[in-house]
This record gives C-alpha cells, sequence and structure tokens, in this order.
C-alpha cells in the first residue's frame, strides 16, 4: 500500500459535500429558517464559513490581561480585607466603585477624604496592580482622592497603572443628568489632564463606558457606536484644552461589556479596536492599541439558581479574554442578590486564572484571527457600528443624541424586542427561564445594607444637560417576579401554586409534553403535579379534581389530542374554577379547544411570560 498521509486517504471536505449532507438531513426544510441566524443588528450568521485571511488590526499588549476584583464594601476594614484577599488569591488589578456611581448598586466605597480611600487600600501596594477608578457622578472628586493619596504615600503617579475612570457621558446617560452644560464639562476634562500629568501621570484619565447601553438592552452596533462617539467627544475636548492628539488618544479607555455569547463578544472587542483605528487614522495618528476594559454582564445576571451565573460569567471571560480584552472584571455570581461573601469572590477571580494558566488563552495575540465566523462578524459589525456612530454624529454628537432623546429611542425598539425574545424564550435563561429549579437552597451574601452616597458636586454647577436616563435593567427580572409571588404563596400556604398534568395516555405519547410544561411552569414558581397518566377521561377529571389546584395542563401525542382532546377538555372543565391549558397547538383544534374551555396553548415560542402570570393569578386566588 502506498505510504500517504492519513488525510489523503479521506474525501476532501467541500462546501458542497457538506450543503448535501444537510439537505438529507432537512428533507426539504428551509435552509435560511433552520440554519441562519441573525443579531439584533440583522448580521446574518451563516453556520459554516471558509478560512478566512487574518485581518491586521492593534492588540493587547502580549501576555495575560489583569485579572480585576471590585472593591465596593462601605467599610474601609472589610473593603482593604477584601482586596488583599483578591490580591494574594491571583487578581492583578482592582475596580475601585465608589458609593453613587451606577454600577455600586446601592454599595460602594463612601469615601470623602484621603483617609478614606487610604483606610479601604490599607496594605494595598499601588505600584504593583492595575486600579480603575468607578465614580459615576463623583469622577472629578475620585480622581483628586487617588492624585492625593498617591503624594501621600509617595507613589509617583508615572509608575502608576491608572485609569481614572472619568465619564460624565457615561454617567448622563446612566442617571440623566450631566450637572453642567458640556461646553463647561469638556473644559474641565482637559485641564483635570493637565493637572495630572504635570505630576506625571501617564495613564488614562477618561473612560468610554459601554455599560449604560447595554444595560439599557442595547444591541452590540449599539454599545460601540455609543461607545465610540463617547470616546470621540473626549478626544475633542482635550485636543480643545490645548493637548496633542497623541497624548489625548492615549488618555482615552473604553469599557465593553462581555455577555455569554461568546461569538458576539469576541466579534465586538474585535471590532472596537478596528473603529478606534479608523478614528485614528482620521487624526492623522499611527493606530496604537486602545486599552479596553471588560466586565461581564449585569444584564444577563439571575436571583435565581445563582449558580448557572458562574457559568455564564465563565462564558463571557473566556470571550472578552479571546477577544483582546486587557483587564477582565468578573461579577461574581451572588452580586444581584447582594454583596458578594470571599466565596463568590474567589469564584469570579479562580475562573479567569484558570482561563489563563490552565486554558492558556492568553498566550495567543487574537486567536480568532483567521477564522471564517469571526472575520466575517467582526467585519459586518465593524460596519454596523460605524454606520451607528455616523448616525450619533449627525445628530450633533452623543451628548446631543442623549438630550435629544434620539438613542434612546433606538435602544428602546432593540429592548423591546429582546424584552418579547425573553418572554417567548427565544432569548434563554437557564434557571430563570429554561430548567428552573424550585428547590433551590437559598445562597449566602454579606449582610450589609445599602448605603447613601455621599453628596457628589458632578462635573459642574448651573445650567445642567438633562435627558431620558437609560434603564438599568437584568432580564430574567420579570420571572424572578413570579418566582417572588410564588414563594409568598409558598409561605403563607405551605405549598407553592400547582398545576395539574393532565397526561392523556401511555408515558410515550405525553412523556415529551409534561416535561416541556413542568419546565415552563416551574419559571413561574408553578409546581407540576405529575402522574403515570390515564387511558379513561372521567378518571383523569377526577384526579385533578382532588389535586388541589384549578390549574391544569393538558399533555398528550398530536394523534390522541385529534382523538380525545376535546372530550378531555370538557371533562376537565367541569372541575369547578379550572383554568386549562394545553401543552402544544393542534391547528386544526385549536378553535374547537378554546370553545371547549382552553385558557391557552403552552409551545415553543408562546409568550410564555403572560401565560404564567396569568397561570399564576389563578394558581393563587382564594
Amino acid at each position: 500500500m502506498e505510504d500517504r498521509p492519513l488525510a489523503d486517504l479521506f474525501e476532501p471536505a467541500t462546501r458542497e459535500r457538506w450543503l448535501g449532507l444537510v439537505e438529507g438531513v432537512l428533507k426539504g426544510a428551509d435552509f435560511e429558517k433552520r440554519l441562519v441566524a441573525k443579531t439584533a443588528d440583522g448580521i446574518r450568521i451563516d453556520p459554516l464559513y471558509e478560512p478566512a485571511e487574518p485581518i491586521a488590526q492593534p492588540t493587547r499588549a502580549p501576555g495575560p490581561w489583569r485579572i480585576a476584583q471590585r472593591v465596593d464594601h462601605p467599610d474601609p476594614a472589610t473593603a482593604s480585607a477584601q482586596a488583599l484577599a483578591d490580591l494574594e488569591g491571583g487578581a492583578d488589578a482592582l475596580t475601585l466603585v465608589f458609593a453613587g456611581a451606577p454600577a455600586a448598586r446601592g454599595y460602594g466605597i463612601a469615601a470623602t477624604r484621603v483617609e478614606d480611600l487610604d483606610a479601604a487600600l490599607t496594605g494595598v501596594m499601588l505600584p504593583l496592580i492595575g486600579l480603575r477608578i468607578d465614580a459615576g457622578a463623583r469622577g472629578l472628586e475620585a480622581a483628586a482622592l487617588v492624585k492625593s493619596l498617591a503624594e501621600c504615600r509617595g507613589d509617583a503617579l508615572a509608575d502608576l497603572d491608572l485609569d481614572l475612570g472619568i465619564d460624565p457621558i457615561g454617567t448622563l446617560a446612566a442617571t440623566g443628568t450631566l450637572g453642567a452644560v458640556w461646553d463647561e464639562v469638556a473644559p474641565k476634562l482637559a485641564a483635570t489632564l493637565t493637572d495630572f500629568d504635570a505630576a506625571g501621570f501617564q495613564g488614562r484619565a477618561l473612560l468610554a463606558d459601554g455599560r449604560p447601553y447595554h444595560e439599557a438592552g442595547a444591541s452590540e452596533a449599539a454599545e460601540l457606536a455609543a461607545t465610540l462617539a463617547t470616546a470621540v467627544a473626549y478626544l475633542r475636548a482635550l485636543e480643545a484644552g490645548g493637548h496633542d492628539l497623541a497624548r489625548a488618544r492615549d488618555a482615552i479607555g473604553v469599557l465593553l461589556v462581555a455577555d455569554a455569547d461568546e461569538f458576539l463578544t469576541i466579534a465586538k472587542f474585535r471590532a472596537m479596536r478596528r473603529l478606534w483605528a479608523r478614528v485614528e487614522a482620521a487624526c492623522g495618528l499611527e493606530p496604537k492599541a486602545l486599552r479596553i476594559h471588560a466586565e461581564t454582564a449585569w444584564r444577563n445576571m439571575t436571583r435565581r439558581d445563582p449558580f448557572v451565573n458562574i457559568l455564564r460569567v465563565s462564558m463571557a471571560t473566556f470571550a472578552a479574554g479571546i477577544g483582546g480584552a486587557d483587564s477582565v472584571t468578573a461579577l461574581p455570581y451572588t452580586q444581584a442578590l447582594g454583596l458578594p461573601d470571599g466565596f463568590a469572590r474567589r469564584v469570579a477571580r479562580n475562573s479567569q486564572i484558570v482561563l489563563i494558566e490552565e486554558s492558556s488563552l492568553a498566550k495567543v495575540s487574537d486567536p480568532a484571527a483567521g477564522a471564517g465566523g469571526f472575520e466575517a462578524l467582526t467585519a459586518e459589525l465593524t460596519e454596523a457600528a460605524w454606520a451607528a456612530f455616523q448616525a450619533i454624529e449627525r445628530e450633533g454628537g452623543i451628548v446631543a443624541s442623549l438630550s435629544l432623546g434620539k438613542l434612546q429611542g433606538r435602544i428602546e425598539e432593540t429592548r423591546g424586542t429582546r424584552a418579547r425574545n425573553v418572554a417567548n424564550r427565544r432569548e434563554a435563561l437557564t434557571g430563570a427561564t429554561e430548567f428552573p429549579f424550585l428547590a433551590e437552597k437559598p445562597v449566602t451574601v454579606l449582610d450589609v445594607a445599602p448605603v447613601a452616597a455621599p453628596p457628589a458636586s458632578g462635573f459642574g454647577a448651573g445650567a445642567a444637560v438633562a435627558c431620558e436616563a437609560l434603564p438599568s435593567g437584568r432580564l430574567a427580572e420579570p420571572y424572578e417576579a413570579l418566582r417572588d409571588v410564588s414563594d409568598a404563596h409558598l409561605a403563607k400556604t405551605g405549598r407553592r401554586p400547582a398545576v395539574f398534568l393532565a397526561n392523556l395516555g401511555p408515558l410515550s405519547a405525553f412523556n415529551t409534553r409534561a416535561t416541556f410544561a413542568a419546565n415552563a411552569f416551574a419559571a413561574g414558581g408553578i409546581e407540576a403535579l405529575g402522574n403515570d397518566g390515564f387511558s379513561d377521561i372521567d378518571a383523569m377529571a377526577e384526579a385533578f379534581r382532588a389535586s388541589g389546584t384549578s390549574v391544569a395542563c393538558l399533555c398528550s401525542s398530536d394523534k390522541i389530542y385529534a382523538d380525545h382532546a376535546v372530550a378531555a377538555t370538557e371533562a376537565l372543565a367541569r372541575v369547578d374554577g379550572s383554568t386549562l391549558y394545553v401543552a402544544g397547538k393542534p391547528a386544526e383544534l385549536v378553535d374547537s379547544l378554546n370553545a371547549a374551555g382552553v385558557q391557552a396553548f403552552l409551545h415553543a415560542g408562546c409568550d410564555l411570560q403572560t401565560l404564567l402570570t396569568d397561570a399564576l393569578k389563578r394558581a393563587t386566588r382564594a
């Protein structure tokens, strides 16, 4: 036998061969509907891509990204202890969250004096770590405190890897107020940088933050466009304030949100670098790697079955690292429930350590380069974001767009679509809308009451820029509200609201739909009362009457529905006060079943949130 490489022994893998196999599996079904997806921006995602030529772009400096941990405990001594534990446990950067900042979620460091900040960072050697400030409307005050702290400790600003995180436009987007008109704020930003540079500062003073837009439900292109428009506004402000473009460029960083959609997150981070390179080119600057911070998505965090957040956060961290983030702040899995304890903080940093040290993700620069899917998605996302950025510019820039409500209006449309997708479970949240666990055990968070934010002078006084604040929400909140009603009913009565599964026929006939129905109802806190199935309709109705609930869901196969569904629902409807649902939606029987007393049909793509809201009201009524 001729000695050939193993690959030569097989027929070449071609797109044509693959399409032939796909057609055999689809059996005439529509290829586009079954295998082609689209993003919130309408970008097409194909199931298969050819290899692509890598596109050169500025990337993160060689080596791992920084592992950043939030410091947000109101008590300075506890904050210091947490920070030291994080740094000793493998983190090499801190995100200092001040009380009153949108990201503080009601907590945060309440430092108003340099002594307060020093106490919160006792034992922390600033020259050895990365430090990002997250202070919201207190951005200028916080920056001054950090500068004073460095002076008191004898730390040269030139030796610090420091992001001051000053972001008045992000504050405007998140809170609806700026405290002064932009023409008064912009010179203050330039003056602040001048003051810091005079002291040897070489870091980044301003931050273009994508979180307000992501938390409001924005698409990837909209988040990128708003972030880029903010960065450009800061670039103009610094240049107008006397800084040369090269220093102004270096004084700006960005923060993007990483979520569990790894493909879009990777493409988004790569696209941000390409977008900024376009701005640099327009300014006559040689492209230079942009400092990109990542924080995992608040929007995707859940209060129910919070351990699933570990998976979401790990996937988001993976995507941010692959996408080229310079630092990643991973939200602890209990963040939506309160201040995380030491274990949750440890899990947040260890997930990054495993990805860097054991999975070796940081050993390759831009590992997605040349992958057809990522290159295509990055390129299309870049163009979509650039078009959205140009729209903001035509409206007068990011401040004007926010003041006029233009950007908010576009994000609201996307948010509405996203909310509908969560309601009908096209956008799934494991543990909340999919595979809910009604027997979950409570997790531990620190027993710390929310704190009032110290008064903030903001970015100025006098006539203020005001706009409609972008909402900050988590996708799971509507379902969590239903679960709260269920918990209250359990506490009051000793049992959860329940649905009787009217399983008709043998196990093989009803099992698939009964399992689907049980999981769907559990998403609203409604416990499914299962059984081995009934062959006698009257016996099934009697079992429903004795179940102690007034809500029933008929579950069986299409064949049995065709022969017995109408009679079965009529029998169930004779139970006093009954509310009936059917798992599935047999098109030819819909009118007859509605006439027989069926309230709604439970099927893939239905508005589950509305169905559960109604079912819960009926299951908990006196």
